[in-house]
């Protein structure tokens, strides 16, 4: 019975801790949708760096406070760390509302990304309260709190659509207010409903908090985060500024688009846990890489033309051209008609479609030789990158990313069993960063190559790295242990 009513209350701070992580998502990742609003809107000129940079910056305050939050929890509780860390991230939101200049958004940006820790405080304060047989299943569920993303990318911009009805230039400076009474009305239902437990009461110098930096397996588990959730929170705002400049959508539309990368990708952590449990980390983590790393190589592919020569034609014997017109060649003893240009169109469909004619190269009264050249061919072939072939893509790639944030987070109690929440903080620090440098990245990439694929090149070369490091670590592990055997067989001989 008292089990029973033990996770009972248990359940009850499970759901709070999910519901307080979902709307601190959801304002870590605001600026994805309302920095792309005050840019496509002409309210504020600022370039796709500086947008980039507004996007990022958030990110980072979340990621590098992740790890003295998870401490603050460990030695106070979740109480009072968690409900302090709604209501304090709610001022600079309101503070927004009287905003007026990039370096002033900029600061209130970088103070309300303090949200981004909720999740080093929340994972803390969950297992805190349930035993170790439920810890999985209970971290699965509140992981599925990055969903708040999707809520941002799905609302927002219908929000802000009908803020600025009648209002356009300063109806949007509601929507961060939105987002501070959510936060403030969160944080006074915590301190309402919740009771406070502490998880341990072991001191933790500073010599033991950087005791795990000296491993080069929590840097690799570092990388791996760093491609599931420091991506995909980069992504997550990165892409509706994607959509809205490559497919021309509607600021609504790419928003419902990221919501299907960002939601999916939320809910299907809890089953990628099950999948680490059932056949391994490691495993699941070699198909997580391998998906990740063929998805942005097909990502990578611009919507595009490309022009390239076609089949020619060349003189039979020497002789001299007569009379040249657009589709016609005639020569002294015969006439030569051209392939004509086709009327070419926008190509919208799934594959690439293409074209092909040919061009006079030669002139009036002209004498040619045998077998030169007289009429070139062109070819044409036009990719559309079509938009639901994309966005199929994507939300592939955001579910495989879910995945692989349960398998990271599995493979940290098998390695480091007495040292996971200094481990964890450490990974979701690393993890975190790429949300901060992504967006910031992503900007250059796009000033410098003027390409919006470049974007998923840094995709496909992070992954390519991961993978070839997993593999070389795996390779040397098999081959020691083979080479134990081989010892362990000829000193029993």
């Amino acid at each position: 019975m008292n089990k029973s009513v033990s996770l009972s209350n248990s359940h009850k701070i499970l759901t709070l801790n999910t519901l307080a992580f979902t709307i601190c998502f959801a304002c870590w990742t605001m600026n994805g949708v309302l920095v792309t609003y005050l840019v496509d809107n002409n309210i504020y000129n600022w370039s796709i760096v500086e947008a980039g940079w507004l996007m990022g910056v958030p990110i980072l305050t979340g990621a590098i406070t992740r790890l003295p939050l998870g401490i603050l929890t460990d030695k106070y509780g979740g109480k009072p760390v968690f409900s302090s860390l709604l209501i304090l991230s709610s001022l600079p939101l309101f503070l927004m509302y009287f905003v007026d200049s990039y370096w002033g958004y900029f600061t209130l940006s970088l103070l309300f990304g303090l949200v981004g820790a909720s999740f080093s405080v929340g994972v803390t304060y969950t297992s805190a309260w349930y035993p170790k047989e439920w810890q999985g299943r209970a971290l699965g569920i509140f992981g599925m709190g990055n969903a708040g993303a999707a809520i941002t990318t799905l609302l927002a911009p219908s929000i802000l659509n009908f803020l600025s009805e009648n209002n356009q230039e300063n109806g949007w400076r509601l929507l961060p207010v939105i987002y501070g009474v959510s936060l403030l009305i969160m944080g006074i239902l915590f301190i309402t409903f919740t009771k406070n437990k502490i998880p341990s009461q072991e001191e933790k110098n500073l010599q033991t908090l950087l005791s795990p930096l000296k491993s080069t397996r929590v840097w690799r588990f570092g990388l791996y985060y760093f491609l599931v959730f420091g991506l995909f929170v980069a992504f997550s705002q990165w892409l509706l500024p994607y959509y809205v400049n490559v497919y021309k959508t509607s600021l609504v539309l790419g928003g419902l688009l990221v919501s299907l990368f960002s939601m999916p990708s939320g809910l299907i952590r809890a089953f990628g846990g099950y999948l680490s449990d059932k056949f391994g980390a490691r495993k699941v983590m070699y198909w997580v890489l391998i998906s990740s790393l063929v998805i942005g190589g097909l990502l990578m592919l611009p919507k595009m033309d490309i022009i390239t020569p076609g089949k020619g034609i060349v003189a039979q014997k020497a002789t001299t051209v007569r009379n040249v017109t657009q589709n016609t060649i005639t020569l002294d003893n015969s006439k030569i008609e051209l392939v004509e240009k086709p009327n070419i169109t926008p190509h919208k469909g799934i594959f690439p479609k293409s074209y092909t004619w040919q061009e006079s190269v030669v002139e009036q009264n002209q004498k040619i030789n045998k077998k030169e050249l007289i009429a070139q061919g062109v070819t044409l072939i036009q990719f559309e990158a079509n938009i639901w072939v994309f966005s199929i893509l994507v939300i592939l790639l955001g579910m495989v990313w879910g995945i692989g944030k349960a398998a990271v987070y599995k493979h940290i109690p098998e390695y480091f069993p007495g040292k996971v929440g200094v481990v964890g903080g450490m990974v979701g620090l690393i993890g975190g960063l790429g949300g901060f440098i992504g967006p910031i990245l992503f900007g250059y990439l796009l000033d410098y190559s003027g390409l919006w694929t470049s974007s998923w090149f840094f995709v496909f070369v992070i992954s390519g790295i991961s993978l070839y490091w997993m593999n070389s670590v795996i390779r040397k592990m098999l081959n020691q242990e083979s080479l134990d055997l081989k010892t362990k067989i000829d000193y029993t001989n």
